[in-house]
Formats: structure tokens, C-alpha cells, sequence
């Protein structure tokens, strides 16, 4: 006798984004009941179409208007509708220069740059004595001096704050290109560069902050003779300190407060609509950029009130964007291709320390314990299996910033609460990790301020918020969010410890 009974369907919802799998108990009646059912699921609140991957044309994406010609098995793309009314006022947004630096500092040699025709000139026959006879270049002051300026603005271009390890990579890099200018009686042969670039580099400072570059009078009007008041000259400096490129940028060409105060309201109004358009939103985001960080890095205010004010960092789309805005890195891309190439050699480390004794050794077996016994192994359940047990094999105590409550619950007790994974279950389950959460909360500040259903996901938008509103690493997690920051992303800013060091180095013996 034939089997009646309803047949569940499986699909893969590929959004703009991102792609989730999503059961269904049984076929909709219609594609309309189809999108009714990924809207409540999904938690999507825009209006959309679907096309699906006909298996017909060997997977061509095809547009669906019969449910009877979806498989039980099929891949949907989800298409935004965007109205006419929003893509004219996104035109409305001012059409402006970036105020932004594009690049991030060099990674293995600095570029040095064409100086003026005379200088030149002085240094191409230089460098062919030099090479004919071994004879330095005697430099007239009027021609170092301009050599000093033109590598100051070329060192501005990168950053206003480069460190002693930075200005030495210039000095060597001027030195190699031209060896006439190399130093007799210095060992490295640039030591008299590097100091004079450092104390180069200060006077140009000078010269952008009375030109009123924000990220260099944000640390203006210190303490001084004439006024013996205020702050010591060394504290509270505002500048970068975790590689942020674009730390506190100029406004845009013709653009000034008042205009940007407008579009961010813009921004509010956008995100109360039912259908939002994201283009629209980005666009604007990216406009008013400066204006952020200079409420967000001059003012400090409270995340809800950050949150009030820019709600669109409340998108998962929007964290990703702002970190590139702030760093020119690609958060999403980079952090998992990184990751997840490291992901064997990790599990390798977690498995030889859990093979000793001591209370690490013990928390990483009970991590690993529940790990294998899990059913299903994939990518994510090793990500989330990673991104747990790395504080632990780094001697971290993650207890205040790894957090779980039962979904029963209508609030969760967040009092006090600095930064923070809330990880939501279905029962009071004492695991320290869950592989099927309800959902992941990020909370800053006592606020939750997203939901995520993977813990993966809900790290990787905490860490980009982490940049996005100034916010220091959680504590005792410095050594887990630097390994992210300097190891999986690349963003150095500054030697490692001990510890990273150390676990870098087991990395690189694969």
C-alpha cells in the first residue's frame, strides 16, 4: 500500500549573504505559502521572490511560480524586491570623495615613493657613484628635509601614529632602493633615518593638527605652560591601538555635521520601515562614516545609546561593513577562510593538551568528549568545538563571556553584564558547550543587541563590534581575541606574548 503521508522537504535558502538550510514539514500549497513559511522561520522581513536551480538545465537558476515544480531536495535564492521610491532617494544621497585611507600599513617592504625631479636627480647619480666607487651621498639640508617630508606624508597615508618597528621599515626600505644614502658609521646603515624620520613624523603631526585633522586635535589642548590645567600630554591618547586604519577619518568633501546629522536620520527612519531598503542604508552608513567615529572615539556613549543612534549596526551585514571601513580587512571572508584552515592543526593541539593532567587538560577532555559524541559532525560543530576550547588551552577564564540560559526564560539575567555570548537552550542543559542552540545573543553592556543562530556567527559580529563601537577585548580574553585579531586576520599591531607566540609557532609546524 503506497505511503500518503506528507513528504518533509529540505532546502537551501541562499540569501545575498549567507546560505541556511531549512525542513519543511510538508510541501506548501503554494510558492506564496513557500515564502510565508522562510519569512517566519528565517526571521526575514522584507519582501522577496524565489528562484531555484532547476535540475532540468543542470541547475540553472530558474524563476518559481509552480510549488509542483520544486524537488523535495532544491536550492532557492532569495531575491529582494526594492521599490522605485527607494532607489530615487537613494540617488538623494550626496555623491562624495572618501575622506578614508584605502590602504593598510605594508606588510613586508615599505613603497617608497617618487621624490621631487631634483631630488632625483641627486640620488640616481648617488647611487651609480655608489656603485662604481663605494662613495656615499653628502646630503645638502634643504635636500634631506624634502626627503623627510615627502616619507612623512607618504608614512600620513597609512597611519598618523606609525610605531618605532614601522618607522624602522621605512628607513631600511629608503636605504635599500638607494644605497648612497646608507649610514658609515651605523650598524644597520639607517639608524640615523629612522630617528630623524620619528622626529619628521611629529613635526607633521603638528602641521595636520593646525590644520584641524580630527584624529590628531582629538589629542590636542594637553597640558602645556600656558595651560598648566589640563590633561598630561600622555593621557587618555585617542589613536589606534588594535591596527584600525580609518581611526577617526575627516569629514567627506562638502560635507560638514549638520549634513550628516540629516542623513543619519535618514538611517533611523529607514531601519523602522517593514521593508528596509539595505542598499539605501549601506550607501548612507558609508557617508556618514566620520560622524560616527567621532561621536563613537571623542564622546564614548553607551552602546543602547550608540544603538539608538546608528541602529543599523544592529545587522549582521552592516558590523561586517563598518570593520571594513575601519580596517579595510573583509571580516566575514577572511576570518573563516583563516579558521577553518587551522581547524585541523587546532583539534590536533586541544587533543595533546587534553591528554595530560591538570584542570586545563581536564576542561579541554570534557570539551572534546562532548564534541565527539555528537552525531553529526560538520564545519560548524568544529568551529563552535574551536572557538570554546581555545581560551581554555590559552589559560583564559571565559566563564564571564561564554553564558547560557534556558529559552523558558522571558529575561535573562544580564545585570552587570559587560560583553558577552549568551548561548539560549532548549533545557537546563550544564554542558560548557551546546551544538543546537535555540540561539546565540550578543549582549554588550547589559543590552542584547542581536541574535545569531550560530555561535560561530554570534563571535565573529561580537568581534566586529568590538571595533565598531571602541570597545576594549573582554576581560581575561585578551590573549583569545588578539589570536583573532593578529593571527586569523593579520591585523599586528605589535609583538605577541608569550602565549601566542608560542601556539602561532605549534600552528606553523603542520
Amino acid at each position: 500500500m503506497a505511503d500518503l503521508s506528507p513528504q518533509p522537504m529540505v532546502l537551501r535558502v541562499v540569501e545575498p549573504d549567507r546560505a541556511r538550510k531549512l525542513k519543511v514539514c510538508s510541501r506548501p500549497a503554494s510558492v506564496d505559502a513557500l515564502i510565508a513559511v522562510i519569512k517566519e522561520q528565517l526571521e526575514i522581513d522584507l519582501d522577496f521572490s524565489l528562484k531555484y536551480e532547476d535540475p532540468d538545465f543542470d541547475g540553472k537558476l530558474t524563476s518559481l511560480t509552480d510549488i509542483d515544480e520544486l524537488p523535495q531536495k532544491a536550492v532557492v535564492h532569495v531575491t529582494f524586491e526594492q521599490d522605485s521610491s527607494s532607489v530615487a532617494s537613494m540617488e538623494t544621497v550626496s555623491s562624495v570623495s572618501s575622506s578614508e585611507r584605502g590602504r593598510r600599513w605594508p606588510s613586508v617592504l615599505f613603497p617608497i615613493p617618487t621624490f621631487s625631479l631634483d631630488v632625483e636627480l641627486k640620488l640616481r647619480e648617488g647611487n651609480a657613484e655608489f656603485e662604481k666607487n663605494k662613495k656615499y651621498l653628502q646630503l645638502t639640508r634643504d635636500v634631506k628635509h624634502d626627503i623627510l617630508e615627502k616619507l612623512a606624508s607618504e608614512m600620513y597615508g597609512y597611519k598618523a601614529y606609525p610605531s618605532d618597528k614601522e618607522i624602522a621599515m621605512v628607513a631600511e626600505a629608503l636605504v635599500l632602493k638607494y644605497p648612497c644614502l646608507k649610514e658609515a658609521g651605523s650598524e644597520t646603515g639607517w639608524n640615523g633615518w629612522k630617528n630623524s624620520l620619528k622626529f619628521k613624523m611629529g613635526n607633521y603631526r603638528s602641521k595636520m593638527r593646525r590644520a584641524g585633522c580630527p584624529e590628531i586635535t582629538v589629542n590636542a589642548g594637553k597640558r602645556s605652560r600656558m595651560n598648566p590645567d589640563n590633561d598630561s600630554s600622555h593621557s587618555n591618547i585617542k589613536r589606534p591601538k588594535r591596527a584600525e586604519v580609518n581611526f577617526l577619518p575627516n569629514f567627506p568633501q562638502g560635507e560638514n555635521p549638520s549634513t550628516l546629522e540629516q542623513l543619519r536620520q535618514k538611517v533611523v527612519d529607514e531601519m523602522k520601515k517593514a521593508e528596509k531598503n539595505l542598499s539605501l542604508i549601506k550607501k548612507m552608513m558609508q557617508t556618514t562614516f566620520a560622524l560616527r567615529r567621532q561621536t563613537i572615539v571623542k564622546t564614548c556613549p553607551p552602546v543602547k545609546e550608540l544603538m539608538e543612534l546608528w541602529p543599523a549596526l544592529k545587522m549582521e551585514s552592516e558590523v561586517y561593513a563598518e570593520f571594513q571601513r575601519i580596517t579595510n580587512q573583509n571580516l566575514h571572508n577572511t576570518f573563516y577562510s583563516e579558521l577553518d584552515r587551522h581547524l585541523p592543526r587546532l583539534m590536533t593541539l586541544f587533543r595533546q593538551k587534553a591528554g595530560r593532567t591538570g584542570k586545563t587538560s581536564d576542561a579541554l577532555t570534557e570539551i572534546l568528549k562532548i564534541h565527539d559524541a555528537q552525531e553529526f559532525h560538520d564545519i560548524h560543530t568544529k568551529r563552535v568545538t574551536v572557538l570554546h576550547a581555545l581560551p581554555v588551552y590559552l589559560r583564559e577564564d571565559a566563564s564571564e563571556f561564554f553564558k547560557t540560559c534556558i529559552d523558558t526564560f522571558d529575561e535573562p539575567e544580564l545585570l552587570d553584564v559587560s560583553v558577552a555570548l549568551l548561548t539560549v537552550v532548549k533545557d537546563n542543559d550544564t554542558s560548557p558547550v551546546h551544538f543546537q542552540p535555540v540561539k546565540i545573543s550578543v549582549v554588550i553592556e547589559s543590552e542584547i543587541v542581536g541574535n545569531l543562530p550560530r555561535f560561530a556567527d554570534a563571535f565573529l559580529v561580537m568581534f566586529g563590534l568590538i571595533y565598531a563601537l571602541h570597545l576594549s577585548y573582554p576581560r581575561g580574553l585578551t590573549n583569545t581575541f588578539e589570536f583573532v585579531q593578529k593571527i586569523l586576520l593579520g591585523l599586528d599591531d605589535g609583538k605577541l606574548s608569550p602565549k601566542l607566540q608560542s601556539l602561532k609557532n605549534d600552528l606553523m609546524r603542520m
